[in-house]
């Protein structure tokens, strides 16, 4: 082996068998290899735990400046950031409404894209399932703020037709750029997902749409016991349910799950291993937590000005308020969603995908509507789960069409692009649908 210095007692017990490769090789680069070096054979050969060794390779140290660096001037789309302060400042020099709309939903953009990166450097440190939770948490996060502040102005339809959009968005336009994009870069093979996972997704999903349809039928059937009061009393009850739902789903995700899939996830370490590089963190896991904090402060006090400016962009511009709440808004808040699932998708990383797309949509259908029913009930609002039946119906099919492309746990190109073409059918129909029933 080219080895003439070796001490003659070593090579014997090499040549009898008694010290294995590993033994051998650290034996002669015991007094060569740094700590950082034996560190890393030690963990080729499992020696050490896999939170050990996520702490000792996944631990960037930045200062103040190399963090902001990182975070805000890394990316080209923070060049729209100055536009938050600029509608801030019209909206106290002029009573524009619609440049403070406009220029809000603009510096909101890539503040929504940044929440959804900070997420991802967070995700590191926490592991797939909890990643993947958090991912669908603060990707909603804009579209929950904004929820809010429109249901402490009383603004109850646009928080309903909001979170609609978002759920439409998530489904059709996101899982639909992700299989375009995926489809085209791996145009030789379909790919493929967990088609038990996405059944199941499915299945919440149909759910959802159950706890939105009784009470839109019960009103327009006019079959309530008690008008007017029934329909909200069932919104409130069904939110309850849809609540505990979702907390059922949570466990599942992060208790049962795992290890039902177990076999799966070693199936997939090799991949995993071999886009290490692309998983490593750029920042701690506090500064993550700190640019998070910092970054939904500064879309929370944005939304405020947005959700002031709704109606008056809606006049001026001559377009109706739910293609603005349906169409515009989701857009921008789910910005993150949408580079993430795409990303993970040309990665073929179907899973992952799916995870960020449909498991946004569980979380804004199964969490954040019947949240905000909760939340209008302790503020004496009455909002409730009766969507009207336009767009109860617009949703209804819209879960209908995506559990048909979900159900061979296969995409391509082409299922991609219809999702995306039946986006644009749905964006066209809010374009020319006139609510009746803004208040």
């Amino acid at each position: 082996m080219g080895c003439c210095k070796v001490p003659a007692l070593i090579q014997a017990q090499v040549e009898m068998g008694l010290v294995n490769d590993v033994e051998h090789k650290s034996l002669f680069r015991r007094d060569t290899e740094s700590p950082q070096r034996k560190a890393a054979s030690l963990m080729e050969q499992g020696s050490l735990s896999a939170s050990f060794r996520e702490r000792a390779t996944k631990t960037p140290m930045n200062s103040v400046i190399q963090s902001f660096k990182i975070v805000i001037l890394s990316n080209k789309l923070n060049l729209l950031l100055p536009f938050g302060p600029l509608a801030i400042l019209l909206h106290y020099l002029t009573d524009n409404k619609g440049w403070i709309f406009l220029l809000s939903l603009v510096g909101i953009t890539p503040l929504a894209e940044r929440l959804g990166y900070a997420t991802e450097q967070l995700a590191c440190y926490t592991g797939s399932t909890v990643g993947g939770l958090l991912n669908a948490t603060f990707g909603n996060v804009t579209e929950l703020i904004i929820s809010i502040f429109a249901l402490k102005n009383g603004m109850i339809r646009v928080v309903q037709l909001t979170l609609l959009g978002s759920i439409l968005s998530n489904m059709l336009l996101v899982l639909g750029c992700a299989f375009f994009c995926g489809g085209l870069v791996f145009s030789q093979k379909e790919q493929v997902f967990d088609k038990g996972n996405a059944v199941v997704n499915s299945g919440l999903l149909l759910m959802a749409v159950m706890g939105l349809l009784f009470p839109a039928v019960l009103h327009y059937t006019h079959s309530e016991v008690h008008a007017g009061s029934s329909e909200l009393a069932l919104s409130r009850f069904s939110s309850c349910i849809m609540l505990v739902a979702y907390a059922a789903y949570l466990f599942f995700q992060l208790k049962s799950q795992p290890s039902s899939y177990t076999p799966l996830t070693e199936e997939t370490n090799q991949n995993e291993e071999a886009s290490d590089d692309d998983e490593d963190p750029e920042i701690s896991k506090w500064e993550a937590i700190i640019w998070l904090s910092i970054l939904t402060a500064w879309v929370s006090l944005l939304s405020g000005y947005l959700v002031d400016a709704i109606e008056g962009a809606s006049v001026s511009w001559k377009i109706p308020i739910s293609f603005i709440s349906v169409i515009l808004l989701p857009i921008v808040g789910n910005a993150a969603e949408h580079a993430g699932a795409i990303m993970f998708a040309m990665k073929d990383k179907l899973d992952l995908s799916l995870g960020v797309a449909i498991g946004s949509s569980i979380q804004i259908s199964m969490f954040a509507v019947p949240f905000c029913v909760v939340i209008g009930w302790m503020m004496g609002a009455q909002m409730d789960l009766n969507f009207q039946l336009f767009e109860t119906a617009a949703l209804f099919i819209t879960v209908i069409v995506v559990a048909f492309f979900l159900q061979e746990g296969t995409s391509n190109y082409f299922k991609g692009l219809m999702l995306i073409l039946c986006y644009l059918i749905v964006a066209a129909s809010f374009f020319v649908h006139e609510d009746p029933h803004q208040g």
